[in-house]
């Protein structure tokens, strides 16, 4: 005798019921406009794989190969010393001691570091006035870089916050970035920026700043910028997105032999630079600026041009950086390390245009509460 079937329960039922049939309507109806968009994206995609287009790197280190190459970030006046304490190598964690004396000021900071593989994290206190700094970098991903920075000052528009963001896809670069933001009507200013690659050694984007003064009251500018580059491996480092103090990771954008960048700004000036590596020890860049200012009630007409040319030398325990531009300005700076944890800094600068001169002298102790053998397993000293 045959058993009987049992019947089916409401979830069996609706397993395996069929689609509506209006649903399939509906994917017939866009299928015509769907299929030919998909299809030349498709295509696009494939294009892009067969041309080789690299990883651009960001807007903003559009030129950052220059500024490492010339001493302006690097020079200072007077005299300075940074005394480093390093706690811990991994996760990194170092409080720093900074004083400097000057010919107009003299100060000390309080500074304090921590970085491991995905977070940066970086602070200043000044106790003369009470202001504090502060960096914070979040990588969520080798694509993805979350970054805030905030200044508070007792001096009145001195306090600042921004907050930006890095995307990095395979052939591209997006950045979001505000200042002084207002959740409530929206005013700051506020940034957005994109680098794409159209051919191995060409890369085009732009940059746009809309300031929001009010609900009512909105200035956009926008910036076009292009880079172009030799072909070169793509190397493990994420220094275009992390600071150089936070630890490296695969899938950053290559550091190329040379580069030559531009952009038009809306005002109607134009920078152009050249980077170029000589050797593995030699560095040389040229950075040129126009500044095209016509005639209104802040002044008369103005058409100038400033051209630096600069260059930077490695040796095995000091590096030298020289540079002059086309106002008769000569200088450089020198940091000659005698040890791993000592370093000794001298810099000059001689403006002829202006019949001045300015000269700096620092040093730079770090000292670790680590044993000498664990100071030469995290590569702080050299093997004996």
């Amino acid at each position: 005798m045959s058993t009987p079937i049992p019947n089916a329960s409401a979830s069996d039922k609706h397993v395996h019921a069929e689609p509506p049939s209006w649903l399939g309507s509906m994917g017939g109806l866009f299928e015509p406009v769907a299929a030919p968009l998909a299809s030349t994206f498709e295509r696009f995609h494939n294009w892009k794989e067969y041309m080789g287009l690299s990883q651009p790197g960001t807007v903003e280190n559009l030129t950052r190969d220059v500024t490492n190459t010339h001493m302006s970030n690097y020079f200072f006046e007077g005299a300075r010393a940074d005394l480093s304490k390093v706690v811990s190598p991994n996760p990194a964690f170092q409080i720093t001691h900074s004083f400097t004396l000057g010919a107009q000021k003299s100060s000390y900071m309080l500074g304090a570091l921590f970085a491991d593989q995905n977070t940066f994290l970086h602070g200043q206190w000044d106790p003369s006035t009470g202001g504090v700094n502060m960096r914070a970098n979040q990588t969520w991903s080798t694509t993805d870089v979350t970054k805030i920075q905030g200044q508070l000052s007792s001096t009145p528009g001195q306090t600042m916050f921004q907050m930006e963001h890095d995307h990095l896809g395979p052939h591209y670069s997006l950045n979001l970035k505000t200042i002084n933001p207002s959740p409530l009507d929206g005013t700051g200013l506020h940034f957005v920026s994109l680098l794409h690659s159209f051919t191995p050694r060409l890369s085009l984007g732009f940059e746009t700043i809309i300031q929001k003064t009010g609900p009512n009251e909105l200035i956009p500018a926008t910036s076009y910028l292009l880079k172009y580059s030799s072909v070169a491996q793509p190397k493990p480092t994420t220094q275009d997105v992390l600071p150089p103090s936070a630890p490296a990771a695969p899938g950053a954008p290559f550091v190329p032999t040379w580069a030559a960048t531009a952009q038009l700004q809306p005002s109607g000036n134009i920078q152009t630079t050249y980077y170029q590596k000589l050797s593995d020890k030699v560095d040389v860049a040229l950075d040129l600026q126009t500044m095209i200012q016509p005639q209104s009630f802040m002044g008369p007409a103005k058409r100038e041009a400033l051209a630096t040319l600069g260059a930077k030398y490695e040796f095995r325990m000091a590096t030298f950086r020289g540079q002059i531009d086309s106002n008769g300005k000569v200088g450089m700076l020198l940091e000659q390390r005698f040890t791993p944890a000592f370093a000794f800094l001298v810099g000059g600068e001689i403006d002829h245009a202006k019949n001045s001169s300015r000269f700096g002298v620092g040093v730079m102790i770090e000292s670790s509460t680590m044993s000498p053998e664990e100071m030469q397993a995290a590569g702080m000293l050299p093997p004996q």
